[in-house]
This record gives C-alpha cells, sequence and structure tokens, in this order.
C-alpha cells in the first residue's frame, strides 16, 4: 500500500516538472520563430511593390524613376529609410548559451551631389537600428542618426557606417572630409579611413575619389560572425571589377556584439546643415543575412535607375532675402558717399600731400603751405643759417611771438635725405632741456624740411667768432662755462639717461644753439647713431667734422659715446681758448694746452680777449677736463656723467700722465688715414650711418616728387 502511493506521488511530480519545462520553451520558439532566421531582400530600384517594403521618414521620398532620395539640398534637413521588418542578428550557442551577431552582408550604390562644387554636406550613413526611424536625431555632424544629448550611450545600440563629406565630428585635426568611419553608439569614429579603394594593379597602389562627385559610388559590407571579422569596401561603380583589398578591415569586431539586440532595422540616415547641404540619393540596395555564408546580391548599374543629373542649385530669395540685400545696399551707398566726401576733404586739408608707412609713427607733421606762409614764401630774408644740406629759415607760425627756425633740404641729395630721417628717429623722441627740440616735420613733393624751435642767439660758433668780429661783444667766462656744463649735461643724457644709447657724433659749436639766458642747446642729429643697450656700435665709415674726430675714428671708423667724449673735450678747450681745434697746418689745439701745461704756462691758453674777466680755477679744471677728454685712449677718457662731476667740482680730476700727448708721427698718420674720407667740414658715409633709417622710406619717394 505504501509503495503503490509512493509510485503515485512520483508520477505526479514528473508530470509537474515536465509541464513547467516544456511550456516556456515552447512559447519562446514561438515567440522566436515570429521573425525569419534569415533576411534577403535585393532593390533594383525602388519603384513598383517593393516601396511598401521601405519606411521612409523626413525629407526622403522615392522618385518616379525608382531613386530613393534621403535628402534633397535644403539646409537643416534629415531624411531616413529603414526595410520595415525587423532582422535577426543574434544567434545562441546551444552548448554555453552565449549570444553572438550572425554573418551579414550588405551591398549599395549611392549618389551625392553637392549644392556647389565648393559646398556640400554632412553625408549619410547605413545603419543598424533597434527602431526603423531615429526620433530626435539632429541635422549637421549628427546625420540624422544622433543628438547631442544622446551620442556615446550605450543605451543607444546603433552601429553605423559613415560616409562623411565634412570634418568629422569629433574627430582629431588631422581628420578631414570625405572619409569612411566606423560609428559604435557615437558619432566618434572607432576606425576611419580617407576615401580610396586599391586597383587590381597592386595590393598596394591606392586610388582616391570624392564622395560628392555626382557620379554612383559602390558600398560593400561583409560581417563574418564565427571570426568577428568585417570588410568594408567602396570604390566607384564604373569601375569594372571589385577591388582585391577592403578599404577597412578589423578583426575582431567585439563592439558589434555590445550593440545588437535580439531583432534589428537596417537602413540609411541622412542630414543637411545650415551652411552645407548635399543631395543624398541611394540608387539600389541588397542586404543578407542568416544562413552559413550570407552574400548579398550584386547590382548592375544596368538594371538599377540611371543617376540624379548633376546639376548646380538653383538658388532664390524670399522676401527676406531681397529686404535685407536692398538694406545693406543703401548703408553701403551711404558709407561710400561719406567716405568719397572725406577724402575730397583730407586732400584739400593735406593739399595732395601723402603719408608712407614710416611717417605714421610720426605724428607731429606740419603742412608745407603753413610752412610757406610762415617763412614768407622762404625768402632769402628769412635765412638765419646755412649748412651742407640745408638752408635755415626763420618763421613766425599762428603768432608774431611764436617763432619757428624751418630747414629746408638741399632737393635731389640722399645725403640730406639721410639726414633728414635720422633726425626724425632719433632727435624727434628726445626730451632734454639741453637739447633742441624737434616740432616736426613736412614732406611735400621733392621738398623735405625740420621744423625746430627757434633759438635767438644762434650758435656757439657764431658768439665765440663771428658777433665779436661784428661788434666786439666778447662771450663772458661765465656764460662760457655755462654752456660748457650744459652741453655736458646734454650728452649726458645721450650716453646713459635716455631709453636707446644714442652716439651724436659731430658734436662742434656750430651744432650747439645758445637761448637768451645762456642755456646750451645740442643739435643737428642727422649724423647720430642710436642701439640698444648692451650692444656694440658697428659703424666702420668715418663720419664727424675734422679737428673734433677721435683718433681711433681714423683707424677702423668705429664711433662710440667714447669719441662723442673726445669731440667734447676738443670743444671745452675751445670754449676756454677761443681758438678754432685745428687749423691749416700741424696745429691741433689739444696738443698746444698740453703743451702749455707741461711748460707751467696752461693759463696761457685762455682767451685773451676775456682780459681778466675769468676765475682761475675754474679755468684751471676746464683745461685739465678738456685735456683728460682728449686722451689718446678711449678708455682713458671718463664718462660724460665723470666730466659733469669734474665740472660741478664733485670729484677731483685725476692726474694727466706723460704719454697722453700725440708724437709728431701719430699725428701725420692721422692725417694721412683721413686723407679721402673726411673733408674739413663734415666727413659722412655714403650710406651707412643711417642705413636703419632708410629702410623704412620707399627709395623713389622722394625722386618721384611724392
Amino acid at each position: 500500500m505504501y509503495q503503490s502511493f509512493m509510485d503515485t506521488t512520483r508520477s505526479i511530480i514528473s508530470l509537474i516538472l515536465f509541464l513547467l519545462l516544456t511550456i516556456p520553451a515552447g512559447a519562446q520558439r514561438t515567440s522566436k520563430e515570429s521573425t525569419p532566421t534569415t533576411t534577403d531582400f535585393t532593390f533594383r530600384g525602388f519603384n513598383g511593390s517593393q516601396p511598401a517594403n521601405i519606411s521612409i521618414e523626413g525629407a526622403a521620398t522615392i522618385k518616379p524613376n525608382g531613386l530613393l532620395r534621403l535628402t534633397d539640398r535644403n539646409p537643416n534637413v534629415i531624411g531616413t529609410a529603414f526595410y520595415n521588418k525587423p532582422v535577426r542578428l543574434l544567434e545562441t550557442n546551444i552548448s554555453s548559451t552565449n549570444t553572438t551577431v550572425r554573418s551579414f552582408s550588405t551591398s549599395f550604390v549611392f549618389v551625392i551631389i553637392p549644392s556647389s562644387s565648393s559646398n556640400g554636406g554632412y553625408g549619410f550613413t547605413f545603419t543598424l537600428s533597434p527602431t526603423p526611424n531615429r526620433p530626435g536625431a539632429e541635422t549637421e555632424q549628427f546625420l540624422g542618426l544622433l543628438n547631442k544629448n544622446n551620442d556615446g550611450n550605450s543605451t543607444n545600440h546603433v552601429f553605423a557606417v559613415e560616409f562623411d563629406t565634412v570634418q568629422g565630428f569629433k574627430d582629431g585635426a588631422y581628420s578631414s572630409g570625405n572619409h569612411i568611419g566606423l560609428n559604435f553608439n557615437s558619432l566618434k569614429s572607432d576606425f576611419q579611413e580617407p576615401v580610396v579603394y586599391y586597383d587590381n594593379d597592386g595590393p598596394n597602389r591606392k586610388e582616391d575619389f570624392w564622395l560628392q562627385s555626382g557620379d554612383p559610388i559602390r558600398a560593400l559590407l561583409d560581417y563574418d560572425g564565427p571570426t568577428q571579422t568585417l570588410n568594408f569596401t567602396v570604390y566607384p561603380a564604373k569601375s569594372k571589377s571589385r577591388p582585391i583589398k577592403p578599404l577597412i578591415s578589423q578583426l575582431p569586431v567585439p563592439k558589434l556584439s555590445e550593440i545588437v539586440q535580439e531583432e534589428m532595422f537596417v537602413g540609411f540616415t541622412a542630414a543637411t546643415g545650415r551652411d552645407q547641404s548635399s543631395a543624398h540619393y541611394v540608387m539600389g540596395w541588397s542586404f543578407s543575412s542568416g544562413g552559413e555564408n550570407p552574400l548579398a546580391a550584386t547590382l548592375d548599374l544596368s538594371e538599377i535607375p540611371p543617376p540624379p543629373p548633376n546639376k548646380p542649385k538653383k538658388r532664390g530669395y524670399n522676401g527676406k532675402v531681397i529686404a535685407l540685400i536692398v538694406a545693406l545696399s543703401t548703408v553701403i551707398s551711404i558709407m561710400l558717399v561719406l567716405l568719397l566726401l572725406f577724402l575730397i576733404y583730407r586732400k584739400r586739408m593735406q593739399q595732395e600731400e601723402i603719408l608712407e608707412d614710416w611717417e605714421i609713427d610720426h605724428p607731429h607733421r606740419f603742412r608745407y603751405r603753413d610752412l610757406y606762409k610762415a617763412t614768407d614764401g622762404f625768402k632769402e630774408n628769412r635765412i638765419v643759417g646755412t649748412g651742407g644740406f640745408g638752408t635755415v629759415y626763420r618763421g613766425n607760425i599762428r603768432t608774431s611771438s611764436d617763432q619757428i627756425a624751418v630747414k629746408k633740404i638741399t632737393p635731389n641729395s640722399m645725403q640730406g635725405v639721410r639726414e633728414f630721417v635720422a633726425e626724425i628717429e632719433s632727435l624727434g623722441r628726445l626730451r632734454h632741456k639741453n637739447l633742441v627740440n624737434l616740432q616736426g616735420w613736412c614732406k611735400h613733393k621733392n621738398d623735405l624740411l625740420l621744423i625746430y624751435e627757434y633759438i635767438p642767439n644762434g650758435s656757439l660758433d657764431s658768439l665765440l667768432y663771428s658777433k665779436p668780429r661784428r661788434s666786439g661783444e666778447v662771450l663772458t667766462w661765465k656764460a662760457r662755462f655755462q654752456i660748457a656744463k650744459g652741453i655736458a649735461s646734454g650728452l649726458l643724457y645721450l650716453h646713459e639717461e635716455w631709453e636707446q644709447i644714442v652716439i651724436h657724433r659731430d658734436v662742434k659749436p656750430s651744432n650747439v644753439l645758445i637761448e637768451s639766458d645762456m642755456n646750451p642747446r645740442l643739435g643737428d642729429f642727422g649724423l647720430a647713431r642710436l642701439y640698444e643697450r648692451g650692444s656694440q656700435s658697428r659703424t666702420t665709415v668715418v663720419v664727424g667734422t675734422i679737428g673734433y674726430m677721435a683718433p681711433e675714428l681714423a683707424r677702423n671708423g668705429n664711433s662710440s659715446s667714447a669719441s662723442d667724449v673726445f669731440a667734447f673735450g676738443v670743444l671745452l678747450l675751445e670754449i676756454v681758448s677761443g681758438r678754432k681745434p685745428t687749423d691749416s697746418g700741424t696745429f691741433f689745439i689739444a696738443d698746444w694746452v698740453m703743451e702749455l701745461e707741461e711748460s707751467g704756462e696752461i693759463l696761457s691758453a685762455i682767451d685773451p680777449r676775456l682780459g681778466s674777466g675769468y676765475e682761475e680755477g675754474e679755468v684751471r679744471l676746464a683745461l685739465a677736463v678738456g685735456l683728460l677728454c682728449c686722451h689718446q685712449k678711449p678708455g682713458s677718457r671718463p664718462s660724460m656723467r665723470m666730466v659733469l662731476r669734474y665740472l660741478n667740482r664733485d670729484e677731483d680730476v685725476p692726474e694727466i700722465h706723460d704719454n697722453w700727448g700725440y708724437s709728431d708721427s701719430s699725428r701725420i698718420d692721422l692725417g694721412s688715414k683721413l686723407v679721402g674720407y673726411v673733408s674739413s667740414d663734415r666727413a659722412s658715409s655714403s650710406h651707412s650711418h643711417t642705413s636703419l633709417s632708410l629702410t623704412r622710406i620707399s627709395s623713389t619717394s622722394f625722386t618721384s616728387g611724392r
């Protein structure tokens, strides 16, 4: 009895287990079998009854001739076209319950026609999608596939072959348009290649072509499930045979198994942008999946619709655009009229004077007609001095008390042009109480003019020599000593206190102007050189005036602050003695004063016209400083800072050694070396000393009358 009961119980339990195990399995098989295990279709054009199997949205449409157009060339549009039946791409391994992606293959022929030869975009994709459309997708670089919010999300379950015709979205700077990319849940391509195909003449011979050529192009995608190998090939449809090597070949492609779901839809997405747009067409399409070796059907060009005509897009204008064009045209017309009036006004104001590039940096420019009026037409009775390269006129500008000195450069003088520019670039920016103030300049046709403040007492040269001869009035010792210290202060500013080092290179009495209170102003910077602190002067041509030139200039032509100190020393001895520094014979003022020093008769060097009207200590001090500045060796000369301290009696003047002076042979040697380089008035280089300035002036601007 008991045994019978146990047998019955076992039978009931076995029946229950059988029902639990078999019913769900059967239900599951029924669900799976609702989707075919294999899919094969071929569209040789999309007309007839086949369009019912294509689900299109957005700008996509099927043309009467059978072409599937994804987008036209309108801006910011999206078009999608999917096979309307799901495709089973997952396969379960019975032994391990793991799922793998089945093998599949697709082939299609497409055409991309840009709006113009230089303005097309953005491209299209072949897509595996969990839905037969792409809701929420955006235009431009998102290609109608994703949007900025879901780009890169693992929940997208989207695989796409990207046919990009503009700069790749999220790709590096190396990327360019006209490329193919494999995208997994993102618009950033995991694999990307420029569009080329491998010619059958050799496995490594590549030929490139343009996706936006307007010609039919073939695309072939083959995925082998067991090996997870993906091969993609693209080439012009007019080629006679398929390339022997794919453009992209990847083994394995593990990401694909993470993306593919139980059922997927296959199709295309495309988009245009705001400024870039193309028409995207699919001429034919075949697909195969499942089975041992699925292979999409070959598409013969003769069996599919002809490609669309490749014509430039006809652009029309709506009312708003026309109104904008009219408004802009009106504004531009008004601006042109105002510009014309301004040009006429400026032409009248400047009397056809043209500013060049080098003048823009120096804004103190006078009008020629104002200077012409100020000097009464540059009359002779207005001349106050004449130099080697120009004539100086006195002028009255604005009011009779507001006087200027106008230096008119000799026409067609290249040396004068160089001095003109050198003065503007050096003296034009210098400001010191002992330097002449350059107020501006003017360029009118062939006339070059420099404008200074007018200094009524004239030059130190005239006060030392010309005025005493005319009126008998002699410059006092107090005024002479004040002038000497003022010149030293100006040179100290040039050598050490301005932003650059300035070497004057022509310190002499005729270049020193004296104000009414006997304050000296050093001027005439036509030979001056500027260079940065810490650098060395590289001038190798002798410039200056004989008698004031340091001996080293005769040897190497290399001017420096020490050569300016030498010239100042000669000038200082000249101020004390009232004698020119040299004559036509062998006389040299520094030798003469040194001989008097050695014989104990140093006070004999003072200008006899002063009589007893001088302070002996100051005279001895000035002569000692002058001799020290005229030392034969540049390194033994003091700086201008020390010179000023000596003259102010802040420092004692060092003793002058016996080897200071020049032998007769050295003076003869100096004179012989100067032959051919200097004149009795001023020596100057033909081009070197202002080469830095001349590079900023056109070579024809003065000879052509500009």
